[in-house]
This record gives C-alpha cells, sequence and structure tokens, in this order.
C-alpha cells in the first residue's frame, strides 16, 4: 500500500512539472500579461488535472475519458520532447540577440568627435567665406586680409556648450529610453523567437500525434522471421508459429479488434498459436465478450497463453478460466510436449515475472517449468517479459517469445525501455538464449504507435 502510493504520488508531482513547464514555454513566455496569458493557466490546470482523472477513471468504468485523456497525454509527451530539443538553439538565438543588442548600445553611445586639423580647416574656410566679398570691394583690403597672420589654433578638446545653454538630454536606446537604461535584448524579439518555437513545437507534435493514432488504430502488420534452433529436428524443420501480444482489450479497443487478429491469424495456417500476454485492461464482467472471437482460432496442434502484467491488474483468476474455457490452454509455470512430424519439442510457460501471490496468481517458477526435462530436445519459452530470459537461460532455453515492450510504442520512449529489458523488439540473444519480441497488436494508454507499428509474427523455426 505504501508503494502504491509513493508511486501514485510520484506521477502526480512529475505531471505537475510537466505541465508547469510546458504552461512556461507555451503561455508565459509568449503572452504579455492579460486575458490571453490567465485563460493559457487555466488550460493548462485543467489539462495538468485531466491526465490522473483519466488514469482513475477509465479504471473505474469512465471510458468517455479515455479519448480526450489519452490523446493529451500523447500530445503532451511530444510537446514535452520537441520544447526540450528546442532549448538548445533557442538558447543560442538568445544569446547572439543579446550580443547584437549590446554591440549596437555601444555604438549608440560613442561621443562625435571632430577630425584632427579639422578645426584648422573649418577656420580657413570661414576665412575663405569672409575674404570673397572683402575681395569684392577693394584690392587694398583684401591684401591686408590676406597678409594677417592666421590665428593660433585652439587646445584640442571637447567642444564647450554656449554659455547659458542646456546641452541637450543624453542619447535615447532602441527602445526610447537612455542608453544606460535600456535593456540588454529586446523584448519584442524574444517575444517573437518563443512564439516561433511555440508554434513549431504543438504543429509538430500535432502532426506527429495524428500520424500515431491512424498508425495504432489500423490493422496489425504480419512480420515473418526464420529462427534456426540447433537441437530442432530436421522432420520438424519449418514448424511455424503465429506469435502475438499485447492485444489490450479495454476502453478504446473491443470485439472488433480480436475478431480482426484471429482472422489474421487464422489466415496463417499455422501449426502453432502463442498469445504472450497483457490481453485485457479490465475485468472479465466488462471485456469478456471483446474477449470471446478468441475460440475461433485455428492451428494444427493447439493455441497457448501466458499471462502478462495487465491481467494482474485485470483480476488474473477470472482471465485465466475464462482464456481456458475459449479453447486455449493457459501455461502456468508448465510446459506441453508438442509431437509433430515425427519430432518432439518442448513449449513451456511461466507466469509473468511481476506476479506476487499463490495458485494462478503465483509468481515465474522456471524450475517447474523447465526442470527435470530431457535435454536433447529444443524448447521454446513463453514468457510475456524479455527480461525473463536472465532466468531462462539458465536452463538451457532455445528460444524465447516474448511482448511486453509495445517496441517502445512511441519513439524516443523505446530509449528508456531499453534500459529495462534486453531486447526491445525483434529477435536478440540473452546469455545465449534466442529472444524475440514483439512489438504487440494493441496499445496501452494513449492510441498513439510511432516508429512500433502493432504486429502479429509468423516465427517461422528451422533446423541446422
Amino acid at each position: 500500500m505504501l508503494a502504491m502510493a509513493t508511486f501514485v504520488g510520484f506521477a502526480v508531482l512529475v505531471t505537475a512539472l510537466i505541465h508547469l513547464y510546458l504552461w512556461k514555454r507555451l503561455v508565459r513566455d509568449t503572452t504579455r500579461p492579460g486575458r490571453w496569458r490567465k485563460a493559457g493557466g487555466v488550460a493548462a490546470l485543467l489539462l495538468a488535472l485531466l491526465v490522473p482523472a483519466t488514469m482513475v477513471g477509465t479504471r473505474n468504468g469512465s471510458y468517455w475519458l479515455a479519448w480526450p485523456g489519452y490523446l493529451w497525454l500523447a500530445l503532451m509527451f511530444y510537446l514535452l520532447v520537441l520544447l526540450l530539443v528546442l532549448e538548445v538553439p533557442m538558447a543560442v538565438a538568445k544569446l547572439v540577440l543579446r550580443r547584437r543588442e549590446r554591440a549596437a548600445t555601444g555604438v549608440a553611445a560613442e561621443p562625435a568627435t571632430a577630425p584632427a586639423g579639422g578645426g584648422v580647416r573649418a577656420d580657413a574656410s570661414v576665412a575663405g567665406h569672409v575674404a570673397e566679398p572683402a575681395a569684392a570691394g577693394s584690392t587694398a583690403t583684401s591684401s591686408v586680409a590676406l597678409a594677417e597672420p592666421p590665428a593660433a589654433p585652439a587646445e584640442a578638446g571637447p567642444a564647450e556648450p554656449p554659455a547659458g545653454k542646456d546641452s541637450g538630454p543624453p542619447a535615447a536606446g532602441p527602445q526610447g529610453g537612455p542608453a544606460g537604461d535600456r535593456p540588454d535584448h529586446d523584448p519584442s524579439r524574444r517575444l517573437l523567437l518563443a512564439r516561433g518555437a511555440a508554434i513549431f513545437a504543438g504543429l509538430t507534435a500535432a502532426g506527429v500525434t495524428g500520424y500515431g493514432v491512424r498508425t495504432a488504430m489500423g490493422p496489425p502488420r504480419l512480420d515473418r522471421v526464420r529462427i534456426p534452433l540447433a537441437k530442432l529436428p530436421r522432420s520438424m524443420d519449418g514448424l511455424r508459429i503465429a506469435t502475438v501480444s499485447d492485444i489490450h482489450l479495454g476502453p478504446l479497443r473491443g470485439r472488433a479488434h480480436t475478431e480482426r487478429i484471429v482472422a489474421m491469424i487464422n489466415r496463417l495456417d499455422a501449426d502453432l498459436v502463442a498469445v504472450v500476454g497483457d490481453l485485457v485492461d479490465g475485468s472479465v464482467a466488462e471485456l469478456g465478450a471483446a474477449a470471446e472471437p478468441l475460440r475461433d482460432l485455428r492451428s494444427r496442434y493447439g493455441s497457448f497463453f501466458v499471462t502478462g502484467n495487465h491481467e494482474y491488474y485485470s483480476g488474473v483468476e477470472e482471465w485465466v478460466r475464462e482464456v481456458d474455457r475459449l479453447g486455449l490452454r493457459v501455461l502456468q509455470n508448465e510446459r506441453q510436449e508438442i509431437r509433430a512430424r515425427g519430432g518432439v519439442l518442448d513449449l513451456a510457460g511461466v507466469n509473468d515475472v511481476t506476479a506476487a501471490g499463490t495458485g494462478l496468481a503465483a509468481p515465474a517458477d522456471y524450475a517447474a517449468a523447465l526442470g527435470d526435462r530431457d535435454p536433447s530436445r529444443p524448447v521454446v519459452l513463453l514468457a510475456h517479459q524479455p527480461v525473463a530470459a536472465q532466468e531462462a537461460a539458465k536452463f538451457g532455453v532455445d528460444l524465447q517469445l516474448s511482448g511486453h515492450t509495445h517496441g517502445g510504442q512511441m519513439v524516443p520512449f523505446n530509449l528508456l525501455v531499453k534500459l529495462q529489458q534486453p531486447v526491445v523488439s525483434g529477435l536478440g540473444e540473452v546469455d545465449g538464449t534466442k529472444v524475440y519480441v514483439t512489438n504487440g497488436a494493441g496499445f496501452w494508454g494513449p492510441p498513439v504507435r510511432v516508429g512500433a507499428p502493432p504486429q502479429v509474427t509468423l516465427v517461422e523455426l528451422r533446423a541446422p
């Protein structure tokens, strides 16, 4: 209970800080004090409250919150990412503007000084102009005037203003105030820069989110992958396993989603079907009808299921019984011999690593699922999370099929997933055990997928 309260408190704090940052960059920096800034502040507060309200409300049947709440969550994420990326060029641009303004201030503040000898040339010019009318009157007068020696030039120095007159107000800067009182930047330019960054971030985030919605709500992509297993008998070469995970039936995905996945798998005519966890985000009472089409899955040697972490949030005992009723064999820390084409393969399954309980809710038990078996046989393990391979490798597992990561779901979130899971998407290897991770056919939270399209995978096992 304390751990849950700590997590909720941390999530609320992070949400508040993110919205405070977005308010500063999108509202405070782009508006002048007034009603628009106040309206933006109110909007930021309401959107901040929408996030926890959606998380709690959708868990309690208020599904109408799902679309606005989860869409804003995706848009918020991309606004945050884009604005953080823009911080560097924005800082550089502000620095350049500040230096230009300071340079302009220095030029405007320099006093105007006369060039050397300028005073003498000016006097000569004046003397010439004075002498011209005298020359027009009489030659003698002109001779006398020219014979007079020139007056000694005044000492160099700033000209004194005439007595009794003010020297005038100080030079004004570009903003209309005295040069010494002017700020070291142009507020109007900073406002323009902030608005440009906000518009760019807003349009880009909206475009990326829209693309992600279209991808997430579209049909899953079919991927085919061939994986060689050293122990696979030649007679079983080409055994095909249709693999799907993270269907996530819930507030935004219902029966039609399941029907589309089932039809897609049935067209593959696979030997085995593996559903590797996170089928639902709700109770059997809420989503039993949406899961019903799973009873139509077809395969030569059976359809199998292992629990994911979301089953433990949704009533795992009820769902294990319901999935079994629909005709899928639930592998809970156990294995099944698959005899096909004259060969034998062990198909094992473990509960999710986050499970904590007893009976149907028991945690993963690798010894129960993988111990005391014929080591000459190949073994394929169904485990929801890729990280399970760290334990599975100790039991000589040849191949692990997993989901959970959604392939990151929304780039660049995949970079964070990599910190927790050894393989994020596709085929990898952990301590000698091959691990294939499918992106999943659904989504969790925001109905958005960017860089990780929904996926159903046909795994073809190859003999050496």
